[in-house]
C-alpha cells in the first residue's frame, strides 16, 4: 500500500482521458475507492459516496461523517441538475448569543472553535443516504467496504496528514491524540501504517444498519455526551437534535456565462450565487483577448470578487430562516449596475454591498470561515456526474472525536455577534439553522446542454474565488482544467488582495499596484478537483498543491507535477 501511494504521488504523466467513468479526489486512496465502485457497476453517486467515506479515513483533518456536505448532480438520462444539502445544523437550544462568554462578551473566533459549542449536528451521512436512494445502483453496504478496509487494515500516513497534525492538531482530544501522536507528543510519522479499528467498527455498523447507527442509539448518545461535557465551550445538543436531522434537496442555482450554463449550490451555501456573480460581472469584458498573462485581466477579476463577496457577506444565509434575495442578486439589471462599477484602468475607491431587488434590511457580516474542507467529483460511464464538497471546517474541526471520527466546528461559520448597527445579521446563530458556507460544487454545461466541466474546491472563503478563477481559465482562456486549477490565485474578498506566493502573480504585483490594487504576496491554502469533457472523453484534474489525483475506471491515473515552490503550505 505504501509503495502504491508513493508511486501515485510522485510519478508524473500527461493528463488522462477516458470514455469510461472517472473520479478526482484530494487523496489517491479515496479516488481508488470511488473507481473500485465504478468498476463494480456503481453510479457516479455510488462512487462519490465511497470516495467521501474513504476521505473520512485517510484525510481526517478535513472531512468526515462528523461534518457536512453539499452535492450537485447531473442526471445523464433526463439532463436534470439537482442539488442536496447536508450542511450541519445548530442544536435547537442554540440562540443568537451561543458564542458569548459567561460575562456577556462575545468569544473570538479562535476561542469559539475548540470544544463542544462549535459542533453542528453532522449532515454528511444523511446526505449520502438521500442521494443513494435517488441515484444509487449498488447496495448501501458495498459502498463502505473500501473505507472499512482502509480503517481496519491500515493506510500509509501521508506528508500532508503529518503536517496537518504538526500544524493544526494541537487542540484534539485525548482519544484522537492517542491515535495520532506518540507518547513523546510527536505526530505520527510520514509513511507509518495507521490502523483505526474503532472507526472501522463504526463504519461496519453504519454499512449494516444505515445512518441510524450514527444518528440514533449508542453512538448518538456518545456524541451528545462528548460535546456537552467538553472541557471547553460545552454544548446543549440533544439526541433529539441528531434524530431530527434531515438532508434536503435544494433548487440548484443556475445561470449563464457567455454560451455556458453554470449550476451550483444555493443557500445555505453562498457559493452558487457568488461564483455566478463574479462571472456575470466580468461578462462585458473580453477576458479571452486579455488572456491569463494580463495584469488588467487579474485586476478585473479582483474587482469583481470584491463586489461579489460584499453582497455575499451582506445577504447570504440559511433561506429557511432569513430572507435571501437570490433572484435579486442574480437579476441582470442589478448585475449590470454592479459591473459598471468596475474599470479596467483603476481600482474602486470603496467597496460596499449593493441593494438588489427584494433586498431585506441587512448589515455586513465578517467572513469567518477558515481554510479547510475537501472536494471530489465522480462520473460514470453513462455520463452521470456527482460533484461533492465535504467538510468538518477547520483542521480536525472542534478537536473532539467520537469512535475514531473527528467532529466539526462548523457553527463558527455563523457570525458570532448577532446584531450590528441595530440590525440583525443574516448569518446569526439560531436553533436548527445551518451556517452560511462558501462551498461551491459546480457543474457547467455547454451550449448544447452537455456537461463541460464539474469542479469544486477547498479552502474556506477562497473556495468561491478558486472555482471562479478556474472557470475563467477554462472557458475564457481555453486552458485545460488541470492548468486552470494550477494557475495562481488573486484572492480579493475586500480592499486588500492576496497574490498567491510562488505563482505567476508575484511578477504582476507592480503592474497590479499601478492599477490601484493593494496587493500582498502570501501562501494560500488551496485545493481543487475537476473532471472536464473534451472531445467526447472525460479528462481529470487535481490540484498540484495537494496530494490529489484523478483516476479513470480503465485504470489510468492523472499524475500531477507537485508544487515544489511551496513544499510546506499552511493547513488547507
Amino acid at each position: 500500500m505504501k509503495k502504491l501511494f508513493l508511486a501515485l504521488i510522485f510519478l508524473c504523466s500527461p493528463a488522462i482521458a477516458s470514455a469510461q467513468g472517472m473520479v478526482s479526489a484530494a487523496d489517491p486512496r479515496a479516488a481508488a475507492a470511488g473507481v473500485e465502485i465504478l468498476r463494480a457497476g456503481g453510479s457516479a453517486t455510488d462512487a462519490a459516496i465511497a470516495t467521501t467515506l474513504a476521505l473520512n479515513v485517510v484525510e481526517p483533518q478535513n472531512s468526515g461523517i462528523g461534518g457536512g456536505s453539499f452535492l450537485v448532480h447531473h442526471d445523464a438520462r433526463t439532463g436534470r441538475t439537482t442539488s442536496y444539502d447536508g450542511r450541519e445544523a445548530a442544536p435547537a437550544a442554540a440562540d443568537p448569543k451561543w458564542f458569548y462568554a459567561p460575562d456577556g462578551t462575545p468569544l473570538s473566533h479562535f476561542a469559539a472553535v475548540p470544544g463542544g459549542r462549535s459542533v453542528g449536528v453532522p449532515g454528511s451521512l444523511r446526505l449520502m443516504a438521500l442521494a443513494h436512494r435517488r441515484y444509487g445502483r449498488l447496495p448501501w453496504s458495498k459502498l463502505f467496504q473500501p473505507a472499512i478496509r482502509l480503517a481496519r487494515d491500515g493506510f500509509t500516513v501521508s506528508q500532508r496528514l503529518h503536517n496537518g497534525l504538526a500544524n493544526g492538531g494541537g487542540h484534539i482530544d485525548a482519544a484522537a491524540r492517542a491515535h495520532f501522536f506518540g507518547a513523546d507528543g510527536t505526530p505520527v510519522a510520514t509513511g507509518t501504517l495507521l490502523k483505526s479499528p474503532e472507526q472501522a467498527a463504526l463504519l461496519e455498523r453504519i454499512a449494516r444498519r444505515g445512518p441510524d447507527a450514527f444518528y440514533v442509539g449508542p453512538t448518538a448518545r456518545k456524541l451528545v455526551t462528548t460535546v456537552n461535557t467538553a472541557a471547553r465551550n460545552p454544548s446543549k445538543m440533544t439526541t433529539g437534535d441528531l434524530a431530527r436531522y434531515a438532508a434536503k434537496e435544494r433548487a440548484p442555482i443556475c445561470g449563464t456565462y457567455r454560451v455556458y450554463r453554470i449550476c451550483g449550490m444555493g443557500p445555505p451555501s453562498s457559493g452558487g450565487v457568488a461564483v455566478l456573480t463574479i462571472l456575470k460581472q466580468l461578462e462585458r469584458f473580453d477576458m479571452t483577448k486579455l488572456g491569463k498573462d494580463s495584469p488588467v485581466a487579474w485586476h478585473l477579476f479582483a474587482e469583481s470578487e470584491r463586489l461579489a463577496y460584499a453582497d455575499r457577506d451582506m445577504y447570504l444565509g440559511d433561506a429557511d430562516y432569513v430572507k435571501v434575495p437570490v433572484q435579486g442578486l442574480l437579476d441582470p439589471r442589478y448585475l449590470a449596475s454592479r459591473s459598471a462599477l468596475i474599470s479596467a484602468d483603476h481600482s474602486m475607491a470603496t467597496v460596499a454591498p449593493g441593494v438588489p431587488p427584494g433586498a431585506p434590511a441587512r448589515v455586513r457580516a465578517p467572513v469567518s470561515e477558515v481554510p479547510g474542507t475537501s472536494d471530489l467529483v465522480a462520473v460514470d460511464a453513462a455520463g452521470n456526474v456527482a460533484e461533492v464538497t465535504t467538510t468538518i471546517e477547520g483542521y480536525f474541526g472542534s478537536g473532539l472525536s467520537v469512535e475514531g471520527n473527528m467532529l466539526n466546528n462548523e457553527l463558527t461559520d455563523f457570525d458570532i455577534v448577532p446584531v450590528s448597527d441595530g440590525h440583525l445579521v443574516a448569518n446569526r446563530v439560531q436553533g436548527g439553522k445551518r451556517p452560511r458556507s462558501s462551498m461551491s460544487p459546480t457543474i457547467v454545461y455547454d451550449a448544447k446542454g452537455r456537461v463541460r466541466i464539474a469542479l469544486g474546491a477547498a479552502g474556506g472563503s477562497t473556495i468561491i474565488a478558486q472555482v471562479a478563477k478556474t472557470l475563467v481559465a477554462v472557458l475564457d482562456w481555453h486552458m485545460s482544467a488541470q492548468d486552470g486549477i494550477a494557475l495562481g490565485l488573486l484572492y480579493a474578498p475586500g480592499r486588500v488582495a492576496a497574490a498567491e506566493k510562488g505563482t505567476q502573480l508575484e511578477a504582476m504585483v507592480p503592474a497590479l499596484k499601478a492599477l490601484g490594487e493593494q496587493v500582498q504576496v502570501m501562501p494560500l491554502g488551496l485545493k481543487a478537483n475537476a473532471i472536464e469533457r473534451v472531445g467526447g472523453r472525460w479528462v481529470g484534474a487535481a490540484d498540484p498543491r495537494s496530494e490529489g489525483v484523478a483516476m479513470g475506471q480503465d485504470g489510468s491515473v492523472t499524475q500531477i507535477v507537485r508544487a515544489g515552490a511551496i513544499p510546506n503550505r499552511p493547513p488547507e
